[in-house]
This record gives C-alpha cells, sequence and structure tokens, in this order.
C-alpha cells in the first residue's frame, strides 16, 4: 500500500524550478532516506507533501488529495524539522497541553509515558532549553501523535552524535512498526544508513533514484587495489573512483571481476557521489 503517491509535481519560486515534475510513491511500512545537495529540492519536497506550500500536480495522502484533506492532513501526518516552532515563552507542560488541545490525534497516555522517561522537567520555559533539549521535547510531541507517516528533515543538525543516536534510536523503539512510514532528509546519511529501507535521490528538483537499499547495494561492490594497477581498473567501467594512501577504489558492476582486489559494499554516500557527478581527481 502507498501512503503518499505524487504525480507530476512541480514546484516554482518565482522563475526558479524547485521541483521538476516529480512522480514518486511512498510505500507502507518503509524507512526512507531522502539524499541530496543543498538546494536540490528535499525540504520543498516534504512541504509540499504536508500541505505547506502551493504546487501545480497531484498529492494523495492515505489515497485523499491532500486539498480535500484540509485540517485532517496531520491527522496521518507529522513534521519534525531542521528548525523549531515552539513558542518560547510557555513552559514545557503548557507546551504539550496547547499541542494537546489542537490535535484530535494526540495520544496522552503516550505522552505520559514520554515524558516520565525524558529529564525535561514540566515548568521549565522553553525559551531556557538548549537546542537539544528543545529538540528532545519536540520529538516527544511528535511521538505522542497517532499518525502513519513521519516525516524528519535534518532534525539533527547541530547536535553532538551521542544525541543524534538517541534520538534515532527514540524513533525506532517509540514510532515504527510496519504499518508506519519514516522518511528521513539528512546530510548525515552514514548515521542512518544501518535503518534505511528505500533510498531516494534527488538532484536539481528531479528523482534520479528511487531504489531497495539492499538491492542497490547489490548491484554494486568496490574493488580497491594499488595505484600502479589504475590503468587496470578503469578499464572497467567504475562508476566512482577515488584514491587514498598509494590505493585505487572504484565502484563497478557487481559481475566485475579484478584478480586480487580487494572487495567491499559502497556507501550511499558514494553511490549518490556516482550519480550525481561526484569527483574523479583524473577529470
Amino acid at each position: 500500500m502507498n501512503v503518499v503517491e505524487i504525480n507530476g509535481l512541480t514546484k516554482y519560486y518565482g522563475k526558479l524550478k524547485a521541483l521538476d515534475d516529480i512522480d514518486l510513491s511512498l510505500s507502507e511500512g518503509r524507512i526512507i532516506g531522502l539524499l541530496g545537495k543543498n538546494g536540490a529540492g528535499k525540504s520543498t519536497l516534504m512541504r509540499c507533501i504536508l500541505g505547506f506550500l502551493r504546487f501545480q500536480g497531484n498529492i494523495r495522502v492515505m489515497g485523499i488529495p491532500i486539498h480535500l484533506h484540509r485540517e485532517t492532513l496531520h491527522n496521518h501526518i507529522a513534521f519534525i524539522p531542521d528548525v523549531n516552532s515552539l513558542d518560547n515563552r510557555l513552559t514545557v507542560q503548557q507546551t504539550l497541553s496547547y499541542v494537546a488541545n489542537l490535535n484530535l490525534s494526540w495520544n496522552r497516555e503516550k505522552a505520559a509515558q514520554l515524558m516520565a522517561r525524558s529529564d525535561l522537567l514540566p515548568d521549565q520555559k522553553v525559551g531556557n532549553l538548549s537546542k537539544g533539549m528543545k529538540t528532545k521535547l519536540y520529538l516527544l510531541i511528535t511521538l505522542s501523535l497517532d499518525v502513519k507517516i513521519l516525516l524528519l528533515d535534518e532534525p539533527t543538525l547541530g547536535l553532538d552524535i551521542v544525541f543524534r543516536k538517541e534520538f534515532f534510536n527514540t524513533i525506532l523503539g517509540e514510532f515504527y512498526d510496519e504499518s508506519k512510514t519514516i522518511v528521513i532528509s539528512t546530510h548525515q546519511v552514514e548515521e542512518v544508513e544501518h535503518i534505511l529501507q528505500d533510498i531516494i535521490f534527488i538532484d536539481a528538483g528531479r528523482i534520479i533514484l528511487n531504489e531497495d537499499v539492499n538491492k542497490l547495494k547489490e548491484s554494486y561492490k568496490v574493488l580497491t587495489v594499488n595505484a600502479d594497477r589504475e590503468e587496470e581498473l578503469r578499464s572497467k567501467n567504475p562508476i566512482l573512483v577515488t584514491r587514498t594512501l598509494g590505493n585505487i577504489s572504484a565502484i563497478v558492476d557487481n559481475a566485475v571481476e579484478i584478480d586480487k582486489a580487494r572487495i567491499s559494499r559502497p556507501s550511499l554516500s558514494d553511490l549518490f557521489l556516482a550519480r550525481v557527478g561526484g569527483y574523479d581527481e583524473q577529470v
């Protein structure tokens, strides 16, 4: 089942085409990575799905066009952005009460459980919280909503590695199951690569790849040889070539063999660089 279906999605900012005729489906029960360079259209795509922006084309969430959802759209979908919109004047408890009164999908029991396990103080002013603690509060709010789809747009940007790990572990432990869908837009793909099931590459407003992560990685391998075997390696039509410490490595089709080459699997970052034109010192 597809929880989001997008057809012919185009978005302009003035004369700038931010999204270019996108067709895309997001399946139920999948953890999906959205990878693109700055300005590729990741945040714009998410904001169109959320109904925050006007656009050309069609988007259906849970089978219903989003313009017909109106107030009901956010009973199905939640969003954690790279910056939060919490009111610094309120306390933590006042913030929770405010959100609870606005959302029919609010789960009071879940909110109470999460709050009891957190280190947030109910009477503390939001304005006095660190960025990390504000992100924790935003996460608590989001996980207290009984929704089917969670969109994450660089949610841990600027936070330390310990907190980033805790954040994604909490998402998996408290939100995800086979009926939920998570879309993660991040530049730190190496931190979430192990949990992703599908990956979408977006470049210049167009979807250039939408693939099962395991199938994608099994299509390629990395061969590493001594630098003096560069010509031999390049003869195998690699899609990306890099050099490190006297060695040369290349991403090649999985069927390619080179005698005595060291073999590994490519990372999603390497595959992304290869698809968007990465770097090759020879060029």
